[in-house]
């Protein structure tokens, strides 16, 4: 499989971005739903994914795969989209109103949410990612709440150079999101992510960034080993292996402050649990990081 296959939205990364569409759409279909994306039911139709991605309650109780893999559905995406939801609104009105997501992927932000006059949201992600989504909206007459601007580029490229040529102010405080990045960037590439970030940032700028404690073991997870076998993925050519600094480790480096917590104490914040997922309770943490 050639790199750009690897990025196409139904083979690789692609695919786990329409599986985190059908998370939400599955979140959406709550009673108590903590999301709400009108849109991520369109993505799934629109894609015609070759192994099934269920979007009902009935069909994750048919669904082959290991019952962990299918609760993550359930449960932590619903959980993690509210978290940076709530994170980067709350940002906005406080009055961070430019925003960047970093491997944006299907996600609908820009568009599902209400942002304050004068928001301005980047999104950047790989050309064919952006521009399968932007094509379903317009599909759908979904327009964003807050000037949306798409940045076609490879993060383990110089993102940066592209995101400054779109319109980005470095003298604006800045609202970041890394939501499912990490675990796809080699060490050296997710070590400059944090430096341009910094770079960029100026004081009273904030962050949020999912990651996995142990990350440098993740290949050897077996629940990533079994989720990959179930949605088709070749994992270990997706998720480069090698030793890394933490999060924490790499923020508190450049002068950042931080708190991290566990996805379970995420969960829990918001009426939750996720007992029937306690490897991704337990592994996956939200940390927030602000420059002072």
């Amino acid at each position: 499989m050639s790199p750009e296959q690897q990025w196409d939205i139904v083979s690789g990364v692609g695919l786990t971005a329409l599986a985190v569409a059908a998370g939400r759409a599955l979140e959406t279909r709550r009673p108590d739903a903590l999301v709400d994306d009108p849109y991520a039911l369109a993505f799934l139709d629109a894609a015609e994914a070759p192994v099934p991605l269920p979007t009902t309650p009935e069909e994750v109780a048919a669904a082959d795969g290991p019952r962990e893999l299918w609760a993550l559905m359930t449960e932590y995406l619903g959980v993690r989209s509210r978290v940076f939801d709530d994170f980067l609104t709350g940002a906005a009105r406080a009055g961070t109103t430019q925003l960047v997501l970093l491997a944006s992927g299907l996600d609908t932000r820009a568009f599902r949410l209400t942002w304050p006059a004068g928001t301005r949201c980047f999104e950047l992600d790989r050309a064919p990612v952006l521009d399968f989504k932007l094509g379903v909206l317009d599909g759908q007459e979904a327009r964003p709440g807050c000037a949306h601007v798409p940045v076609p580029v490879d993060l383990r490229e110089d993102w940066a150079a592209e995101l400054e040529a779109a319109g980005f102010d470095a003298t604006r405080p800045t609202a970041w999101l890394a939501e499912g990045l990490l675990p796809y960037l080699p060490p050296e590439a997710e070590e400059q992510l944090f430096k341009e970030i910094d770079r960029l940032s100026p004081a009273g700028s904030a962050l949020a960034v999912e990651h996995a404690s142990g990350a440098d073991d993740l290949l050897a997870d077996p629940l990533l080993q079994e989720g990959g076998a179930a949605f088709g993925i070749d994992l270990p050519t997706l998720l480069p292996g090698g030793t890394r600094r933490t999060p924490q480790e790499q923020l508190t480096a450049l002068g950042w402050t931080h708190e991290t917590r566990t996805a379970r104490a995420s969960a829990e914040a918001l009426g939750r649990t996720l007992d029937t997922a306690p490897t991704t309770a337990d592994r996956m943490q939200h940390t927030f990081a602000h420059r002072p």
